[in-house]
């Protein structure tokens, strides 16, 4: 039943965004599918390994990929996607606990949830970027092919 809520509220989270974000009405269903699907690569992900960087890294690259085909597919710009799907990933309650903190004067503890921050939002960047080389290789890989039954 846990991940059936985690589901739905990452869907809804993800298209809700993606109305925020402008995004074409079109899109919004696959936007909040594109959410869900990394929210829950992640949760799966994070729950078995106790790793939350390779669990945002997987589920990023998991975005980034799926943004790349479903743009191609729609003819429409990727971070209508990406941005979209990575909006659950975000650390935004870590970063706000950094900052509370730091007002508070615990220093360790704001270094190490800023430290955690950090990598997490390295993980998604880093995700969004290998997914766009993966895109780039599979792309010549299959212009290669072309060329050679040509």
């Amino acid at each position: 039943m846990d991940i059936i809520g985690q589901l739905i509220t990452s869907f809804v989270a993800t298209a809700a965004f993606g109305v925020i974000f402008n995004a074409p009405k079109e899109t919004l269903v696959k936007c909040g599918l594109v959410g869900m699907g990394g929210w829950i690569i992640y949760y799966l992900s994070e729950k078995y390994t106790d790793d939350a960087v390779l669990a945002t890294l997987g589920a990023t690259l998991f975005v980034g990929i799926v943004s790349q085909e479903l743009a191609k597919f729609y003819k429409t710009p990727v971070i209508i996607f990406s941005v979209a799907g990575i909006i659950p990933l975000v650390p935004g309650g870590l970063a706000y606990d950094t900052m509370r903190n730091f007002v508070e004067d615990d220093y360790f503890e704001a270094l190490t949830l800023g430290a955690k921050v950090t990598m997490l939002s390295g993980s998604i960047a880093f995700g969004l970027v290998f997914s766009e080389v993966i895109n780039q290789v599979v792309r010549k890989i299959r212009g290669s092919k072309m060329l050679k039954f040509k």
